[in-house]
């Protein structure tokens, strides 16, 4: 894998940061797009800007092939069965709400049992609770230990006959953990119920295969796989789809409409209402064909090295914690250090051309769990390298000189 010949192709990287060079370490939030991606996008806008499905002239003919193009390349990618069990939305908070507005409104009902993680994004949280609110479902958490794993025995005794879905992130986005969601699958199977997968942080960084899970439900979205915003996929077992009623009513989603009724369209269009987001899924194709192109095992196993470059270097920090030790962890560091608050800390390493992010993550829960009001985070891409670890090293000693 040439690291400079992977770095080159991101325009972005190229500019300065208040007068250094950018090293960009926010990836868990959203990764920068290479030119292959943007490219793409203006491909589309420039040439084949048409509506798809509703046009049988050439223009629209042409951007409907390559929109369902796209749709074939995530199936592949994904392992889905089929093209019909890949759903276009905006990206995986919309999905998990497709889910719970749709399956979890027609087969929940008072005192079924939904179970999370203590773990979990707030979009793998609120949505929940609002069916809590409304119908009656109870909302059991799982706990996570010290190192932020979560205890599969623990799992197995949260999980009842009540337990109707199971719904659980891949890979955390504040802990780096990555969950076994193939035997927590299979163990969620045993006692009927459905499963879920938040995949936002797993896919841009490890091969998923949703067959070889056998999970229900698997999102993700685009942007954090160097991908644009605004796209995102929901996968579902395609039996499990054509029982589900429509999230959105309107444009794609109808076969034919009448004031008496309307009959809705197959799948996966019944999902995708309205105009869709055509550059973005051309986009998000496109991405996935870079991802594809450096092989996702290599990029596990170079994250894998920087991930533990960079803990071995923050570990001769004095006073620095890391958060989330978890034996199995993708890329990502969360890290608080005694007497520095971590948005000063964020905000003096700007200044030195270091993006990190500082916060609660949307993961609230998580920081009450390890009683910190948020940490450090530093999350890794595939166009980072050593050198960015040694910048990172010394802006954080950097700015704890300011800061003491």
């Amino acid at each position: 894998m040439n690291f400079t010949d992977i770095r080159n192709q991101f325009p972005l990287l190229k500019q300065l940061e208040n007068g250094h060079p950018l090293v960009y370490l926010d990836n868990g939030a959203t990764s920068q797009k290479p030119q292959v991606v943007i490219d793409r996008i203006t491909q589309y806008y420039v040439a084949e800007n048409a509506n798809v499905h509703r046009g049988v002239y050439g223009l629209s003919e042409r951007a409907t092939e390559a929109y369902e193009g796209s749709r074939e390349k995530i199936r592949q990618f994904l392992n889905a069965a089929s093209t019909k069990e890949v759903i276009f939305v905006r990206g995986t908070t919309e999905a998990i709400n497709l889910v719970a507005q749709t399956w979890g409104r027609q087969n929940l009902q008072a005192g079924d049992e939904v179970l999370i993680t203590e773990m979990e994004h707030h979009s793998n949280i609120v949505p929940w609770q609002m069916l809590r609110d409304a119908l009656g479902v109870v909302l059991k958490v799982l706990p996570i230990n010290d190192l932020g794993e979560i205890s599969l025995k623990d799992f197995e005794q949260y999980l009842t006959a009540k337990t109707k879905l199971v719904s659980v992130v891949h890979m955390s986005n504040a802990l780096g953990t990555i969950n076994p969601v193939k035997a927590m699958t299979e163990m969620a199977h045993n006692v009927g119920a459905v499963v879920l997968v938040d995949g936002a942080q797993a896919v841009p960084h490890m091969t998923v295969d949703v067959q070889d899970i056998g999970c229900d439900f698997y999102a993700f979205s685009g942007h954090k796989v160097y991908g644009p915003t605004g796209i995102g996929v929901l996968y579902g077992k395609e039996a499990l789809l054509e029982a589900m009623p429509p999230y959105q009513g309107g444009g794609d989603m109808i076969y034919s409409v009448t004031f008496e009724e309307t009959q809705y369209n197959v799948l996966p269009y019944k999902f995708e209402a309205g105009t869709p987001n055509m550059a973005g899924v051309m986009g998000l194709g496109a991405a996935i064909d870079f991802v594809n192109k450096i092989g996702l095992a290599n990029i596990t196993a170079y994250e894998q090295t920087l991930l533990q470059e960079a803990t071995k270097k923050l570990s001769d920090i004095p006073g620095l914690k890391v958060i989330g030790q978890a034996a199995d962890k993708g890329a990502v560091i969360s890290f608080v250090i005694e007497g520095a608050h971590p948005h000063d800390m964020a905000t003096l390493m700007d200044q030195e051309g270091v993006a990190v992010r500082a916060s609660h993550h949307c993961a609230m829960p998580v920081m009450q769990r390890f009683q910190v009001p948020a940490t450090i985070r530093a999350s890794f891409g595939v166009y980072n390298h050593s050198a960015d670890i040694d910048r990172l090293i010394a802006a954080i000693y950097e700015s704890l000189d300011m800061l003491r």
